[in-house]
């Protein structure tokens, strides 16, 4: 039985500038992190297949049981004809037989981004994939996990997927504005067993992320909404899958670097999107952090016990309802969802109390008392304040979260419509 794994999807179309040694200091940061495997979201365009070429490259150097594997993004390469299949054969003859090529259940795995559309001159989804993977036999066994947005119900008929990733998992994106409050506020994540139920012990591979907004108007993507990320969603949704990781086999977080959608865990780098507006001075390497203590706990079903007192925290940078003043783009789309609170997530080593403030300079704030192990607290924001948590044991600070105010406000009239979030930790 494979073991249990993590890995990450990275959006390969953000990396035109990276080089070898990029790679090398993404591959080593994720595998510290508890990070098994990247999974490399590729197009069709040709330098994006010599960046790959660099990041097995640099695996290769680096010589960490790190592993990569190719999820071919359908929405972008072509799937129309026969002949479309041979860009997935450059890759996989390329690849397949690489010290680093991840492979499950002794074969190559691929995944796909969208793909019930790529018919590849066939008729219907199974006869197209099965073509795929008979195409690909010479020169390697594939095990495809795709991510096909399609009923479940179609699944016993699709017997070319040997699995599924359920993309959408992550997120509670049945929530519109109408939504009943009870619902926002419990934001359920409950699609995973509905797709479980259909595969008939095939793989399955969830999805587990931080965040969502994307902020492009109609000149470009015309992509403009959030999915709430509100209540801890990365903690929650890590949380329910450890609970029922004995029917999940990979988790893939969304994403390293995905910037456009503001899900990144990684550091920012390489070439954005055209997303600088709501990513420039908003770093998530905290929230890497805090997956790795996740990470471990699905891998092995026991959750690593706590060395160092830390404070993860994250805020937008402005109130859900301030007006921009330079925005050509309206505010996103179900921004009505979210909450205006800052969020915090405490790992203490032994109970302790914990003061969150939301004002600059002398403490004015709630304080609570925490047990050992991970609480979740959170605090209004404040337009013009900050966000600030302080644990103490004793009477003396033990750990501290405090960004400058240099570094994050909440800003009363903001420029743009931002809502991304500044994600802060105290110290390793």
């Amino acid at each position: 039985m494979p073991r249990k794994l993590v890995v990450a999807h990275f959006m390969v179309g953000n990396t035109y500038p990276y080089t070898i040694h990029d790679w090398k200091e993404d591959i080593a940061l994720a595998s510290a992190r508890g990070i098994d495997a990247f999974c490399l979201n590729v197009g069709p365009e040709e330098w994006q297949y010599e960046s790959v070429a660099r990041s097995y490259a640099a695996a290769l150097e680096l010589g960490a049981p790190f592993k990569l594997f190719i999820s071919f993004d359908m929405t972008a390469i072509p799937g129309n004809r026969r002949q479309d299949v041979h860009l997935l054969r450059k890759y996989l003859a390329a690849y397949a037989h690489h010290p680093h090529q991840l492979l499950y259940h002794g074969k190559v795995l691929v995944s796909t981004f969208a793909g019930q559309d790529s018919l590849f001159g066939h008729a219907t989804v199974q006869e197209a994939w099965q073509f795929v993977k008979d195409s690909l036999e010479d020169i390697a066994r594939v095990h495809l996990i795709p991510s096909f947005f399609i009923d479940p119900r179609h699944y016993p008929h699709i017997t070319a997927m040997d699995g599924y990733f359920n993309w959408n998992g992550s997120w509670p994106i049945h929530l519109t504005v109408d939504s009943p409050r009870d619902e926002v506020e419990c934001a359920k994540l409950d699609t995973d067993r509905h797709h479980i139920h259909h595969l008939g012990g095939r793989s399955f591979m969830a999805a587990v992320s931080p965040w969502f907004f994307t902020h492009y108007g109609p000149d470009t993507w015309n992509k403009n909404w959030i999915y709430r990320g509100d209540d801890w969603l990365f903690v929650r949704r890590w949380t329910q899958l450890i609970a029922m990781r004995d029917r999940i086999d990979i988790v893939q977080i969304i994403s390293w670097n995905d910037y456009g959608e503001s899900h990144y865990i990684g550091p920012i780098k390489g070439a954005q999107p055209n997303s600088e507006a709501w990513v420039d001075g908003f770093p998530h390497d905290a929230w890497l952090d805090l997956n790795e203590y996740f990470a471990h706990a699905f891998k092995t079903g026991a959750y690593p016990p706590i060395e160092r007192d830390r404070i993860f925290m994250w805020s937008r940078p402005h109130l859900k309802d301030a007006e921009a003043t330079d925005d050509k783009v309206p505010r996103p789309d179900r921004w009505q969802l979210t909450d205006d609170k800052f969020w915090v997530v405490v790992l203490a080593r032994a109970p302790a109390e914990v003061r969150l403030s939301a004002a600059d300079g002398a403490y004015h704030g709630r304080s609570w008392s925490v047990k050992e192990g991970l609480s979740t607290l959170s605090h209004p924001m404040a337009a013009g304040g900050g966000m600030r948590a302080t644990m103490l044991r004793g009477g003396v600070a033990v750990a501290e979260c405090a960004p400058t105010h240099d570094e994050f406000r909440v800003h009363k009239r903001p420029r743009t419509h931002n809502f991304n979030v500044f994600v802060a930790a105290s110290p390793r």
